[in-house]
């Protein structure tokens, strides 16, 4: 599923051709996604889209009179087209713009979400997030505070959105693979030093992948079609039976909170 390096590229991708854009029109084909598609979303329609950020996994398209969420779930992808451009089969939501170009939103699975939130407080969705993961809020000694007395395997620790949020799976495994710490390790036995290191491979994996243009395992796609390479420079995510990149043991894989774990039994303690 797309994780936070393919949001934010996809964030990169429709910036330049929203921000500053008026929506002359919201055409929503199917309104059933993870959650009902608010007819409140309308209320976007005419509006001026003055930014285009993200938090977490969510897209924001801010207005002068709320903001919509968009969230990709597990297979959805953002498009820039000609308006006018004939759907697809799981092409759900077109944003019309009056530049004459739309932003479309396409989703085989249905599990992504758009959502609406006018100014009057805080979308529910956002609440309760942990700092972002490439900001200077998101610190070693942040990490170690909030890992004390924790049993919780530090893999699951470090993906949970309330402790810092965007550390999918696959970017856990490639930092836990660097930092050589073992992924079943309990959190609260994190020393000041490995979160130091731990923290610093976050950033500089979750950046490498932006930079690469996102990971391409199987559905998402960059807003103009193009593939994100980062999957070519995984070290270990996938690659169970294989041989480690770095000693040539055999690389191990477990279960750790219901998702895939690779890992290193000799270079990961």
């Amino acid at each position: 599923m797309p994780e936070l390096p393919e949001v934010e590229v996809s964030r990169m991708g429709i910036k330049p051709h929203a921000e500053g854009q008026i929506v002359s029109k919201l055409d929503v084909r199917q309104p059933q996604l993870r959650w009902r598609i608010p007819d409140e979303l309308y209320d976007i329609e005419g509006q001026v889209i003055r930014s285009v950020k993200r938090r977490a996994k969510y897209l924001i398209l801010e207005t002068d009179v709320g903001y919509a969420l968009v969230h990709l779930g597990m297979s959805g992808s953002l498009r820039v087209l000609p308006s006018g451009s004939a759907p697809d089969k799981h092409d759900h939501v077109d944003l019309h713009l009056a530049s004459g170009v739309m932003i479309r939103y396409n989703d085989p699975r249905r599990f992504g979400a758009w959502l609406w939130q006018p100014n009057d407080g805080e979308h529910p969705a956002l609440e309760k997030l942990g700092p972002e993961p490439l900001t200077d809020d998101f610190t070693a000694e942040y990490l170690f505070e909030k890992s004390r007395g924790k049993r919780t395997a530090i893999k699951q620790f470090i993906m949970d959105n309330a402790v810092v949020v965007g550390v999918g799976n696959i970017y856990a495994n490639e930092s836990l693979f660097t930092s050589r710490i073992h992924p079943k390790r309990q959190a609260g036995q994190l020393t000041l030093e490995e979160a130091k290191v731990l923290v610093a491979d976050i950033k500089d994996v979750l950046a490498t992948a932006i930079k690469q243009g996102g990971t391409t395992l199987k559905d998402f796609t960059q807003t103009d079609g193009k593939p994100g390479y980062f999957a070519q420079e995984l070290l270990v995510y996938g690659k169970q039976g294989k041989p480690c990149p770095v000693c040539g043991t055999e690389l191990e894989s477990a279960k750790i909170g219901q998702r895939n774990t690779v890992f290193c039994p000799e270079c990961q303690n």
